[in-house]
């Protein structure tokens, strides 16, 4: 305590003066850049989450800057200071990585709107409809009615697919039945039971489309491929998963399972 009087007993008056009209003018200073900086943000119309956050790292760089502007005014060494912020500042750093990188994900997210509340999308290895995006999570509602947290770095360091920024939305369904079955007959088969989907699209370059995909050891695998309004896709891809099986015991299509053909020969 007493080394602190007798520092501003020999503090002199003129520098007393020249310090608080030092922090006067830091402090008018610092007003000012922020009232420029709040006009900027306004006119850049980015998300007011990004806004704040973005507002309050300029601030406290501006005040850390007026602090050390002052120490240095009154002859306090600030190298010895700064020195030792950064060395606290890197392991500060190194401790929270994993939620600083969560923080930056969310304002990455946030301020390029790859997708809004209410979107289909798959992120992070996920899929489901978009509940919440937070600054550290978002938040997504899966078809059968989990809620998944994925931390906002997981998603912004994966690609994104929304599925709710196009119109419509294509269906692929993987079939494989029995080598004993005509493939045209299958293939028949699969595109009426698209076409005859009163959801399914019958327009010009939507129609749907049934090929061969692939020859294996066991069976004949066809894709079939149809397009749906989005808001109707899981309606159709449930109710048409539901049909295969029953359309093709009707016509007397078989199924395939992994299976060896022994011949023994006798002499």
């Amino acid at each position: 305590m007493s080394a602190v009087l007798d520092f501003f007993k020999q503090f002199p008056v003129k520098k007393a003066i020249i310090t608080i009209c030092l922090l006067a003018v830091c402090l008018i200073a610092i007003k000012a850049i922020l009232f420029l900086f709040d006009k900027f943000l306004k006119r850049s119309k980015m998300d007011l989450l990004v806004c704040k956050i973005l507002r309050i790292i300029i601030k406290a760089f501006l005040l850390f800057t007026a602090v050390i502007i002052i120490l240095s005014s009154i002859g306090i060494s600030v190298s010895s200071l700064i020195a030792a912020l950064s060395v606290v500042g890197v392991a500060f750093s190194l401790a929270i990585q994993g939620f600083l990188s969560n923080v930056f994900g969310g304002i990455q997210i946030i301020s390029n709107h790859p997708f809004k509340i209410g979107d289909y999308v798959e992120a992070g290895g996920e899929s489901g409809t978009v509940r919440e995006v937070g600054l550290f999570y978002t938040k997504l509602d899966t078809p059968d009615k989990k809620l998944i947290q994925i931390p906002n770095s997981k998603i912004a360091n994966d690609s994104i697919v929304n599925y709710s920024n196009a119109l419509n939305r294509r269906l692929e369904f993987l079939v494989c039945t029995s080598y004993d079955d005509d493939t045209e007959k299958v293939r028949s088969v699969l595109l009426q039971l698209l076409i005859e989907h009163p959801l399914v699209l019958s327009d010009e370059g939507l129609t749907p489309v049934v090929h061969v995909k692939e020859f294996r050891d066991s069976d004949i695998c066809y894709t079939a491929r149809a397009w749906c309004e989005n808001k109707d896709y899981w309606t159709v891809y449930f109710d048409i998963m539901n049909a295969i099986k029953p359309t093709f015991d009707k016509n007397g299509i078989a199924f395939s399972y992994p299976h060896m053909n022994v011949h023994m020969v006798t002499k």
